[in-house]
């Protein structure tokens, strides 16, 4: 699908430069962000952690603003794992609650005058309700925007997800079941219909498309429990940029390098040839072929 964003004239030089030279054929419709190196940004500047966690907030804002500049239809951030929640220090994790309503609070109406609208992955249910609230608000407060989804991954792990996405299923069939008297070979036989698509359906992520590209920050080499269903071939990006000092510019490169590799989903590429294939089903030998 083309698009052609018509708010470019506010892309910095820099940014316009790579945006020319993108093909508007090959714009991904969803990018994920795995924003990384935010402590370590700061243990480089001898500063404490908290410090980097500001920055990488601000970071957010320079991202999505740039993402609405050229009509990325979809944003998905890695904000806060359920590992995060778990594992940090319990003073880190209240800077981080109160990082977010901050964050929020303060830009809503910048999201607004982007034409943003905010949503929420994870099982954002065990945060805190005071934080609860004031995302509803966000989310109320932007809901009729029409551009950029800005998708904040918020105590979300993907293994939960999937977990979480059975269970609903789970109890929806055995809801079904009851209401209509059915047997327990009848609940059988519809356990064995489930299919992919259905999977696909109850994840916190049912009416998003999957990412084309997911961008990791500060050179790690891992996916760290992020969308690990909705993955499966999107293309990943690294940089050993730390997330502090991310930017629209680098948003954009990552869109470049996305578009040069050529995306099979299991197939062949354009370039390949089935004569090796043919050779096999005509019965010739496997290690002469191999020779050649």
């Amino acid at each position: 699908m083309t698009r052609k964003a018509s708010r470019i004239h506010e892309l910095s030089a820099e940014e316009q430069s790579v945006y020319r030279n993108l093909d508007q054929e090959q714009m991904p419709r969803h990018v994920a962000i795995i924003m990384d190196g935010n402590g370590r940004w700061a243990g480089k500047r001898s500063l404490k952690r908290f410090f980097g966690h500001q920055q990488g907030a601000e970071s957010v804002q320079y991202v999505v603003e740039t993402a609405s500049r050229i009509d990325l239809p979809w944003l998905t951030l890695y904000a806060f794992s359920l590992e995060n929640n778990l594992r940090r220090p319990r003073s880190e994790v209240n800077f981080l609650m109160k990082l977010l309503k901050s964050y929020l609070v303060g830009n809503v109406q910048r999201m607004n005058d982007n034409n943003v609208r905010i949503a929420y992955i994870g099982r954002t249910g065990e945060l805190p309700s005071e934080v609860q609230e004031t995302m509803r608000w966000a989310m109320e407060s932007t809901a009729r925007n029409t551009g950029t989804t800005l998708t904040l991954a918020l105590n979300y792990g993907a293994r939960s997800e999937i977990v979480d996405a059975v269970r609903q299923m789970a109890r929806s069939m055995v809801e079904q079941a009851a209401a209509q008297n059915l047997s327990l070979e009848d609940l059988l036989f519809r356990l064995n219909q489930m299919d992919e698509d259905a999977i696909g359906r109850n994840l916190y992520t049912g009416k998003m498309p999957d990412p084309d590209l997911v961008i990791r920050t500060s050179g790690e080499l891992r996916v760290s429990n992020f969308l690990l269903w909705q993955i499966a071939y999107s293309e990943i990006f690294v940089t050993d940029r730390l997330w502090p000092d991310f930017r629209g510019i680098h948003l954009l490169e990552a869109i470049a390098d996305y578009q040069r590799r050529e995306r099979r989903y299991g197939g062949l590429g354009d370039g390949a040839s089935d004569e090796k294939t043919t050779e096999l089903e005509s019965g010739k030998d496997i290690s002469e072929l191999v020779r050649h």
